[in-house]
């Protein structure tokens, strides 16, 4: 129980350094806009729905958490800061909730037992952290006793493959890859043979980190997945998208993208320790209706975490 509680209270405490900037961006100026005021009056909220699109929400997720404290401030009388970082913790988190169909992720590194190997098609651009991610996924699956593979599937660049292989030599898990240039669809193929042939638990594909015209994108994509569907006939069990925190709207825009090419299930969203802008992770929750499975807060292997609304929210609300 005693080493539970400490890696909670340790993972809050990378949550709540790695949202530095976002929460001094966001509640620093609420503090500022709240000064003198004994209620919720417009221009209370004028200001909130800056703090809010300057910190990267998004204009219509704003709109529908000022409605919500408008709403709630009808029902229920006003009393200071404190009550005000309560009520946006319960109704950001309700928002996100109820987009999410209510569901929420586990709180460590788990997979689903019913699909063995467990297949994870990993998309997004170049320099979004998303090679990273994939090494840092596989190292924390394989602590929690997993058996891992990696399917080096982006073959346009050197690099992608030799960044996979250096990860794959850290967290000593297999990658399976062809020439450079090589059909992308056949590494897919190949990853699921072996990881078949091995009794692999999780299979982490990685896929061209390239957004090229939307109908090349998704013929790509396509033609990966229905190759992996002659090993494996239910794969991919994700598509995991990997969005860089720190670009913003066009964190908004890649994701608009990406959506349109593909049948993204879940999304990680990087660089937020670096960042004033992690109103991201809401906005983008909120306006494609995508569970944010995993936050990335720094370098370390552990600052990757499973995404948790409640905590998420609290953290960015919280006073230091």
């Amino acid at each position: 129980m005693g080493f539970f509680k400490f890696f909670s209270k340790e993972k809050k405490a990378t949550l709540d350094k790695g949202l530095e900037r976002t929460k001094t961006g966001i509640f620093d100026k609420i503090s500022r806009a709240l000064a003198g005021k004994k209620e919720i009056d417009d221009d209370f909220l004028d200001n909130l729905e800056e703090i809010f699109i300057t910190s990267d929400v998004g204009v219509d997720t704003t709109l529908k958490i000022i409605e919500r404290l408008q709403n709630r401030a009808k029902r229920d009388k006003y009393l200071n800061s404190s009550e005000l970082n309560k009520w946006l913790v319960e109704e950001v988190t309700n928002l996100l909730s109820e987009n999410n169909n209510g569901d929420e992720a586990a709180d460590d590194f788990s997979i689903p037992s019913d699909h063995h190997p467990h297949v994870i098609m990993v998309v997004g651009v170049n320099g979004v952290g998303k090679t990273t991610t994939i090494g840092k996924l596989a190292m924390q699956f394989k602590n929690s006793g997993k058996k891992v593979m990696l399917g080096a599937a982006d073959t346009f660049r050197a690099a992608a493959v030799e960044q996979l292989d250096i990860w794959g030599q850290r967290a000593g898990v297999p990658v399976v890859k062809q020439k450079l240039g090589a059909d992308p669809a056949s590494v897919a193929f190949d990853t699921l043979q072996s990881a078949k042939a091995n009794d692999v638990d999780v299979v982490l594909i990685d896929t061209a980190g390239r957004l090229h015209n939307k109908k090349g994108l998704m013929d790509e994509l396509t033609k990966i997945k229905n190759v992996m569907k002659k090993i494996v006939p239910d794969a991919p069990h994700e598509v995991l998208l990997v969005l860089d925190g720190s670009t913003g709207q066009n964190a908004f825009e890649q994701a608009r993208q990406f959506v349109a090419a593909t049948q993204v299930s879940q999304l990680a969203i990087t660089k937020l320790d670096g960042t004033a802008k992690g109103g991201v992770v809401i906005g983008i929750s909120d306006q494609f209706k995508i569970p944010v499975k995993y936050i990335g807060l720094g370098e370390g292997i552990n600052d990757l975490q499973v995404f948790n609304k409640q905590e998420f929210v609290e953290s960015l609300f919280s006073q230091r």
